[in-house]
Formats: structure tokens, sequence, C-alpha cells
């Protein structure tokens, strides 16, 4: 397994370009096919307005918006690909991004996006990584705004409950971990089951990757007082690691939603990139 064909969403954002650097790498690494996706959200009028004049003058605001925003993530495309000899293509959309993304993240073996940073004007749903990530059936993978290593996925974290979100996960991320120096398997307060971890929590999942050639250890960790997603952030600290593989949901979708859940933490305090499956 490989992938052949890597999406990356193209905002008009300054820092869409440390997204499109890991979009790039991966893609030379893989001789991936690079798609970039702008996607310029519909017009939506204000909830309380007064004339027909001011409407207008709003419309034509947003379209004239939407005008430098297409070309401004075009460039940044274009410019981040230029000289690298990458089998590319551009791609702009009107809709909600969610739904646009969705359609075309379908096509794709892995989906590349950035972590939201209201603090830079991103107009990006939040969630966006969780809602293409249940959404296409497909990997995603989330930079943070404060960019990333390269080549990304030296040291990695797989993040391993016995879940069937962890396993696909780790599924999906099999190309990385082949290729990484060092994969740590980190269990979070493993409980032994005949059904799940087994008599020796995360031994199954680190033999099976190591007849993938998976170089692999295994951490067993407990959260105590704190909630899961910030112990997976300070192992991540602990061993220098350059990229998070973990399962999205591995409880409940009420459960996260009410609790935050470890990929809500992961996904607000990000310090290195994060890759998601479901």
């Amino acid at each position: 397994m490989t992938y052949k064909t890597i999406l990356v969403h193209c905002s008009p954002r300054p820092k869409v370009v440390q997204r499109l650097a890991v979009a790039i790498e991966l893609a030379q690494r893989h001789s991936a096919h690079l798609v970039g996706v702008h996607v310029q959200e519909p017009f939506v009028a204000p909830a309380m307005f007064d004339g027909t004049a001011a409407m207008d003058d709003l419309f034509a605001a947003h379209e004239q918006t939407a005008r430098t925003d297409l070309a401004t993530a075009k460039t940044a495309f274009f410019k981040a690909v230029k000289g690298t000899h990458l089998s590319n293509e551009w791609r702009s959309e009107s809709g909600y991004v969610a739904h646009q993304l969705g359609i075309h993240a379908r096509y794709a073996d892995l989906v590349v996006l950035g972590q939201s940073d209201p603090d830079a004007g991103d107009d990006a749903p939040t969630d966006l990584p969780e809602m293409l990530t249940l959404s296409t059936g497909r990997p995603v993978l989330v930079v943070p705004h404060i960019g990333a290593k390269a080549p990304l996925g030296k040291t990695v974290m797989l993040c391993w409950n016995a879940s069937r979100e962890s396993a696909r996960a780790a599924s999906d991320a099999l190309p990385l971990l082949r290729g990484a120096d060092k994969v740590i398997v980190l269990s979070i307060d493993p409980k032994t089951t005949a059904d799940g971890h087994g008599d020796e929590p995360g031994a199954d999942v680190a033999t099976w990757l190591a007849r993938h050639g998976v170089k692999v250890t295994v951490q067993r960790d407990v959260a105590a007082d704190s909630d899961v997603g910030s112990v997976i952030l300070s192992r991540a600290a602990d061993h220098d690691v350059d990229l998070i593989v973990m399962g999205l949901y591995g409880h409940s979708r009420l459960r996260e939603m009410v609790l935050g859940g470890a990929s809500r933490t992961l996904l607000a305090s990000m310090t290195a990139p994060v890759f998601m499956a479901h």
C-alpha cells in the first residue's frame, strides 16, 4: 500500500504554505499525484439588514473577496509545486467547504489539512478535520499552524486502544509507519480483555506491525487525573515525536462531544502533525 493521490486543502491564508510543504514532500516520497483544492463558501446574508442597496454592496464585497481569495490560494499552490516535477492539478469549487472537500477526498488516498487558527483569520470550520475523517472514509493529516518538521514521520506515535478506529488508523498509516525510524505504540489505561488488548496490552499490534517491517516499541501509560489527549501530547514531547497517529472517536460520538475527547484536545493544542482515521 502507498499513497498515489494526495489532496491538500488550499486556503488563501499565509500559513497554507506549511501544509503545502508537507503535502509536497509526501507526494514526492510516494511518487503521488498532488491535487490542490480551494473552496469558496457561498454568500450568507446577515440576519438583519436595511435596504436592497446595502445588500447589493455586501454581495459585491463578497464576490470581490472571493476572487481575491481564489487568486491567492492558486498562486500559493503553483508557487509551491514549481520546480518539483510533481504530477499535480488545481481544482476550485463553490459551496460549503466540508461538503465540497468531502466529495474530492473520496478519490484520494490521503487528505492534508491545516490546523484551525482563528487568530490568523482562518474561516474554515474548526471541526473540519473531524467532519472529513468521519464522512469520507479517508485518512486525514492535520498540519499544525506552527509548521512541521521535514521530512515527516521519523519518530511516530501510534495511539492504540485496541478499537476498530485505532486499527483503521494503523492500517491507513502503514506507508508512513514502515518508513519511520521509530514507532512508539502508546496505550493509555489499557485493560486486559480477551476481545481487546489481550494478555499483554500493545503486544499484538506490535507483532503485526513488525511483520510489516515497522521498528516498534510499546509504552503503557496512565491518565490519572489528566485527560488522555494531554497525556498523548506530553509523551509526544518526551519522545520528540514528529507524527501522531490515532483513530477518531474510539468512544461514542456523544461522549466525545460532552467530554471533549482526546482528538479534540490534540487538534486544539497539537505541536506535531496528527494523522486521523475512522
